[in-house]
């Protein structure tokens, strides 16, 4: 181990997954909790526009444009706050279905309009970092004074601190750490697992991780070889769901599905999103539609405690 870097914070490695006590559900008895996750980035992608050391990357192609500002890039982030957010959240607002928010701080910013919506639909805002980007390499004073300023920028629209934290990409080898010392009930870097653990906090008490998902993930219409059409993310997330609620009759399973605004909010790729909503709502007897502040706190108040297998 390279004496220079700092310890990694707590995970859970390689460990059998805790035995739940038999007959355990979800909520009125389902089988499946599934979390729809809108990402809310738009605003705080690099741009030397907002007067980021460099222009973001990767939007409908990969073309970093260096030492001028971006303009192509910059609105096609903006196209997911001007209209793709607007076509995905009234397809949730018509089923009265929960969503967790993944907020950037700096987009907050610039969508205050997504805390208002969160507070009439009753969705949960889960912090997603300052800017979009993964902490992994920040040092501690910068990557605490992120999560500080997001922290502040959500409890200033929405009225509350955030639940949850979910990095974009990796986290940093103290990021949990840093979130058990500043109170955060979950977080959710983790792609591990189809179910939730406990992990202990410094002081004993649990910490809920909820693993996250990046197949079933509308990102991969940027991937090459991936997703083309929007009938290929309906087909893919319905064959996810359908093999977790068969396991399900045994067992209780969890499934994160990831939107992004700029992304499942284009034209073409919406009819997808119709085909995952419409597949849920024939299953609705046997699926658990919640936000992830909502599974977390179940998972912490019936599930097996760390001291009991579940670190």
């Amino acid at each position: 181990m390279n004496p220079t870097l700092p310890a990694a914070g707590p995970r859970r490695r390689f460990q059998p997954r805790p035995a739940l006590p038999e007959g355990w559900r979800w909520p009125q008895g389902r089988g499946l909790a599934l979390s729809f996750v809108l990402n809310i980035e738009e605003g705080a992608e690099f741009a030397l526009g907002a007067g980021d050391e460099r222009n973001e990357g990767v939007h409908e192609v990969v073309n970093e444009i260096r030492g001028v500002r971006d303009l192509c890039m910059e609105t096609h982030f903006e196209y997911g706050a001007r209209c793709g957010y607007d076509r995905v959240l009234q397809r949730f607002a018509e089923r009265h279905w929960p969503l967790t928010l993944n907020v950037c701080g700096r987009a907050l910013e610039h969508t205050p309009w997504v805390a208002v919506d969160a507070l009439r639909y009753g969705h949960e805002l889960c912090g997603h970092g300052w800017r979009w980007e993964s902490p992994a390499h920040m040092d501690e004073p910068t990557e605490r004074e992120h999560l500080a300023r997001t922290v502040a920028t959500i409890e200033r629209f929405w009225g509350r601190r955030p639940a949850g934290w979910h990095c974009k990409s990796s986290p940093s080898v103290r990021t949990r750490s840093l979130l058990q010392s500043m109170g955060f009930l979950y977080d959710s870097d983790d792609y591990g697992d189809d179910l939730p653990y406990l992990l202990p906090r410094a002081d004993g008490t649990p910490h809920v991780v909820l693993p996250y998902a990046f197949d079933t993930n509308d990102m991969r219409f940027f991937d090459r070889a991936s997703f083309v059409h929007g009938r290929d993310f309906g087909d893919y997330v319905i064959a996810a769901i359908d093999t977790l609620l068969a396991e399900s009759a045994h067992a209780p399973r969890m499934l994160t599905v990831g939107l992004h605004t700029r992304i499942i909010g284009r034209p073409a790729r919406i009819g997808g999103l119709d085909m995952v909503l419409a597949h849920v709502a024939r299953h609705a007897g046997d699926i658990w539609v919640a936000r992830r502040e909502d599974i977390a706190r179940h998972w912490l108040a019936h599930a097996p405690t760390p001291e009991s297998g579940g670190a």
